[in-house]
């Protein structure tokens, strides 16, 4: 079955170019049919691929390559279009083939109404299958043409309904700020190049070890360049503004990039060179400080916002975060476990703030709505689950097996230590007190205006789907004091590298699971006493609490320093350099030619007797250059 690798990524293209070149002739039914299909297919080959993966790895320490053709040959330059299959990449295809099947089907129902149907599946299935190829890729040339990929997909989606101006803003915000990291990106890997000789991964992670020593500055400087990319895609700091407003897009285009797609790219990336960023003490450390700057930072905005979508943005923001956290601790494997479980609530609260905005017609403000529990009960029980999954409540939701390790490694890792838990403990308040500010203005209290529309089993399935991966995705990997299974840790082990505990912190982890516990329910009980008694009006009206609430409904200002420091300069210089002295060049050029053509046609005189002048004065020259030369 492994010889089927190539096809999980191909047929998503195969539906994209489909529906790109037919989709408007063709008819709603055979549109959706195309765009889920093709989706679907592919998880199901990713589900037939993991089988003849796992039968061929039992033995363990097993990889599959495939090499499609020679995309290119200039001197040593020889990249191929090749595939590569280690367990990383298997988990990763299987969660975005999975989840973004279910998101396709979702969306046959939820855009059946939109003029540009086909035009959307086309481009969705075109993101999925640039990310595949972004996972799957041997070679980082190939990896950076999905990567790439990712890139002006979310572009096109973000801005899909591009008649309003605002869409069209925040889709080139967007596609211009991730160019910031996909810049450094590209510089990594030319540095690569040029110092190791290759851009195969694994030949790369190989030569690396021999050639760098740890803490080198080529090894800290290749990192921290791999980190630039890393944070644009995954939203990041300093480089998360672009990810609020990508809400502009349709929500199961919100979905698919929160969830499956482009903001774990970055953690994939980072996974993926993990021998470079080991070689770098110093490098795993901003990647620690960014995540657990990122997860408050978000945290905080989150908690004000009031579009429903917007909360789910900065509460992506905040668990990329974690995963960043969990990696610069060396919580390798924990980084990829929130991940998954990540995917599966994150979906779902999207999908299921599509049915609330659709059944409210197109109202995203959450104090417009208000006790939708009885009026959409699936929606309401599933949405429920996924938000204590992503508030981590103990026991009995993936999430909290997934955060629970994240923040006990984050303290017992000899790359960790106490304030790196503190941040992600705090973190896991915040995350409890915005979810439930949320499902508690959005499904409690008086009914404010009746629900529309209801969804149809397109749109349902896959929210029961996703609520029961939202609690059973955590059984995969929970604690030794809970009877321990770690069969997703083995399974990445040869892959990533091994946590290493520091001494004398490994035995109160159930201890630590216990607090943690106690904070996602103790910020669960406090929002809802908090919404119920109604303080957070008088609270807001204060002049502290208007100045705070502003601060960090605008994201902390990073929008508006950014207008201040880059944005307006250079708008500033364009306008001063409207000319552009550099064409002055040019333009003389131009200028010296249109003069030399005047001077010429001033001889066409029709004087035969001045021609025949020049023509002897032109030969006594030659004549006189052949005599005397």
């Amino acid at each position: 079955m492994l010889e089927l690798l190539w096809v999980i990524p191909a047929l998503p293209f195969a539906g994209s170019l489909l529906l790109a070149l037919a989709g408007r002739r063709l008819p709603r039914g055979a549109i959706a049919s195309i765009g889920a299909g093709s989706v679907g297919l592919s998880a199901l080959i990713t589900g037939l691929v993991a089988a003849g993966f796992l039968s061929a790895s039992a033995s363990g320490g097993f990889s599959y390559t495939q090499t499609l053709w020679r995309w290119l040959d200039i001197a040593t330059f020889r990249p191929s279009i090749s595939f590569y299959l280690d367990p990383l990449s298997l988990v990763m295809i299987l969660v975005i083939t999975f989840v973004s099947f279910l998101i396709h089907l979702y969306s046959t129902e939820f855009m059946v109404g939109d003029e540009d149907y086909s035009r959307f599946f086309a481009e969705m299935n075109l993101f999925v299958g640039s990310m595949l190829t972004l996972v799957l890729a041997d070679n980082f040339l190939l990896l950076y043409l999905g990567w790439e990929g990712v890139g002006l997909c979310s572009y096109l989606l973000i801005g899909f309904w591009y008649r309003e101006p605002q869409n069209g803003y925040a889709a080139r915000k967007a596609f211009v700020v991730t160019r910031v990291g996909d810049t450094a990106l590209a510089i990594a890997l030319f540095l690569i190049f040029t110092h190791l000789g290759t851009l195969r991964i694994q030949e790369v992670m190989l030569r690396a070890r021999h050639a760098w020593p740890t803490g080198s500055a080529l090894a800290t400087l290749t990192a921290l360049l791999l980190l630039g990319g890393a944070v644009g895609k995954s939203a990041q700091l300093p480089l998360q503004t672009w990810l609020p407003d990508a809400m502009a897009g349709p929500t199961p285009v919100s979905a698919l990039i929160h969830a499956a797609t482009m903001v774990t790219a970055g953690v994939y990336l980072i996974a993926r060179t993990n021998v470079l960023f080991m070689l770098s003490p110093a490098a795993m450390g901003v990647v620690a400080v960014i995540g657990a700057a990122t997860l408050l930072l978000a945290g905080f905005s989150g908690l004000v916002q009031h579009d429903i979508k917007r909360v789910l943005a900065y509460s992506t923001i905040s668990q990329i975060g974690y995963m960043f956290l969990a990696l610069g601790a060396g919580a390798w494997s924990a980084a990829i476990f929130h991940f998954m479980t990540h995917a599966f609530f994150k979906a779902l609260l999207f999908l299921g703030a599509g049915c609330v905005i659709l059944a409210q017609d197109q109202e995203h403000d959450m104090f417009k709505m208000g006790g939708l529990r009885k009026e959409m009960p699936l929606v309401f029980w599933t949405f429920l689950i996924a938000g204590c999954s992503l508030s981590a409540v103990p026991l009995v939701t993936a999430g909290f097996y997934s955060k629970d390790m994240i923040i006990w490694k984050a303290y017992s890792s000899t790359l960790g230590g106490f304030w790196l838990w503190a941040a992600a403990i705090c973190g896991a308040l915040l995350t409890s007190l915005y979810t439930f500010r949320m499902v508690v203005l959005t499904f409690f209290g008086p009914l404010r205006k009746r629900a529309t529309k209801l969804p149809g089993w397109r749109m349902s399935v896959p929210l029961v789907v996703l609520a029961v991966l939202s609690i059973a995705g955590g059984l995969v990997n929970f604690p030794k004091n809970l009877g321990g299974n770690s069969a997703l840790s083995t399974f990445l082990t040869g892959v990533l590298p091994s946590f290493v505990t520091a001494p004398g912190r490994a035995e109160r982890e159930g201890l630590f699971g216990i607090f943690s516990g106690c904070v996602s329910l103790g910020g669960i009980l406090l929002i809802v006493l908090f919404m119920r008694s109604r303080k957070y009006e008088h609270i807001a009206e204060s002049a502290p609490g208007r100045a705070l609430h502003h601060f960090w409904f605008t994201g902390w200002a990073f929008d508006r320093f950014y207008d201040l420091v880059l944005v307006h300069p250079y708008a500033m210089l364009a306008r001063i350099n409207r000319g552009d002295i550099i064409d002055y060049f040019y333009t003389g050029i131009a200028w010296l030619g249109r003069q030399s053509w005047r001077g010429l046609t001033a001889t066409e005189n029709g004087r035969v007797r001045s021609f025949v002048l020049g023509i002897a004065v032109g030969a006594a020259v030659l004549i006189g250059l052949a005599v005397f030369l």
